[in-house]
């Protein structure tokens, strides 16, 4: 019983060092960054309160960083949007939940899609994307936990949208968009 006080408490110490940038995006203050069980509910509980069902802890110590990396929980209705990057690649890699990683030709068309999970069930558990490659995320859990690294500082004139994906701003949009791609992409993976 004494360990497990210890831990709650530990657990809520690294909570405490959560430093807002916006309300989906977090900094810790804690010389050594770590995350725990506590972390990711705490992390859940953020993005759960979003629009964008969104929340993301960042380890590095800020936007001007040259390496980020950063815990990133995305809810199984949030979207995302189509982007590649333009000068730098990035690495995903599956903590929690299940995802079709979906990678695009420059017309839209499907190229690839990578089936994640963690490690131990089969399945990818990591990418290492180069840059100017469109790609996605359609979630097929409830949650989806992930280790992201990518290179810094942060500059959104370095991430491309395509006009053949919507932007977000229409739900109706976004959802037959998803549910398109998300019939595609379970042929893709059907055909051998």
């Amino acid at each position: 019983m004494g360990s497990s006080s210890s831990s709650e408490a530990t657990g809520s110490r690294r909570l405490t060092s959560l430093r807002a940038q916006n309300p989906e995006v977090y900094y810790s203050d804690d010389a050594i960054v770590t995350a725990d069980d506590a972390v990711i509910a705490e992390l859940k509980r953020i993005a759960a309160g979003n629009p964008r069902l969104r929340s993301r802890l960042c380890t590095h110590p800020d936007p001007s960083s040259g390496l980020h990396e950063m815990l990133i929980v995305h809810h199984r209705e949030a979207y995302v949007r189509p982007h590649k990057h333009l000068g730098k690649p990035e690495s995903f890699h599956v903590i929690e939940g299940t995802a079709q990683v979906v990678i695009f030709e420059d017309d839209g068309r499907i190229r690839e899609v990578l089936e994640m999970a963690p490690y131990g069930q089969g399945k990818r558990c990591y990418y290492r994307m180069p840059e100017k490659v469109f790609h996605s995320i359609l979630i097929t859990s409830e949650w989806l936990v992930f280790h992201e690294t990518t290179a810094g500082p942060f500059d959104p004139s370095r991430t491309a949208f395509p006009d053949w994906a919507p932007d977000g701003s229409d739900a109706a949009e976004v959802q037959d968009y998803v549910t398109r791609t998300g019939a595609l992409a379970a042929e893709h993976l059907a055909t051998p």
